[in-house]
C-alpha cells in the first residue's frame, strides 16, 4: 500500500466534496450571465441554454453538453459523497465496489473546466457587442471548477484500501475461546 489516506485528508476530501456539491447546485439555479444589448436584456442558465439548443434542432449538441456538464459532475459527487461519508463513519456502503467504478468510469467525461472557458471566451466575445454582466452561477462555476481540480486529485482507488481496513476489523475473528478450534498452518486441528 503505497497511499493511505489519513482521516485527516478524508475529512478534507469529503469537505470540499460536500462545498463543491453545493456550489454546484449554486451554479444550476442561477443565471450565468446578462446581455444587455440596446436595452433589451437577456439572461440565462446553463439548462436554459441546453433548452435552446434542442429548440434549434442540435439534439446531440444538447446531449453532449447536458452529460458533460451537468450529469456526470453530479454523480462523481454524490458517488464520491456516497462512498466517502460511510467510510469516515467506520463502516463500507451497500454497492461500495459498484459506486467506485461508477466514480471511475465518469470522471474523465465531467467536463466543467472546458464550459468555463468556453464561457469566458464567449463574454470576451460578446463585451464588443452588448453590455454584459456577470451572474452568480459564473462565479459558482469558476469556484466548482477550482474545487473540482483539488477532488479529482483524489484518487478514489485509495478507499478499497480502507474498505479491506474496516471488513478486517468488522470479520468475526477466533478468539480461542472454548468453542473455537485452532488450527495449524495446515488447516488440521490443534489442541
Amino acid at each position: 500500500m503505497l497511499y493511505r489516506p489519513s482521516s485527516v485528508q478524508l475529512e478534507r476530501i469529503s469537505a470540499l466534496t460536500m462545498a463543491a456539491l453545493f456550489t454546484y447546485l449554486i451554479a444550476q439555479g442561477f443565471p450565468i450571465v446578462e446581455l444587455d444589448l440596446n436595452g433589451v436584456t437577456s439572461q440565462t442558465t446553463l439548462i436554459g441554454a441546453l433548452v435552446a439548443l434542442w429548440n434549434e434542432q442540435m439534439e446531440l449538441v444538447a446531449v453532449a453538453v447536458f452529460c458533460s456538464t451537468i450529469l456526470f459532475p453530479l454523480i462523481e459527487l454524490t458517488a464520491l459523497l456516497y462512498v466517502l461519508m460511510p467510510i469516515r463513519a467506520g463502516f463500507v456502503p451497500p454497492g461500495f465496489n459498484f459506486v467506485l467504478r461508477a466514480i471511475q468510469f465518469v470522471r474523465p467525461w465531467g467536463m466543467i473546466e472546458v464550459l468555463m472557458l468556453g464561457i469566458l471566451v464567449t463574454i470576451v466575445k460578446m463585451t464588443s457587442l452588448a453590455h454584459v454582466v456577470p451572474g452568480a452561477a459564473l462565479f459558482a462555476f469558476g469556484a466548482l471548477t477550482l474545487m473540482l481540480a483539488v477532488v479529482v486529485l483524489f484518487d478514489p482507488r485509495a478507499l478499497w484500501d480502507i474498505a479491506d481496513a474496516l471488513g478486517e476489523r468488522r470479520t468475526p475473528r477466533t478468539s480461542g475461546g472454548r468453542d473455537a478450534a485452532r488450527t495449524s498452518g495446515h488447516g488440521t486441528p490443534t489442541p
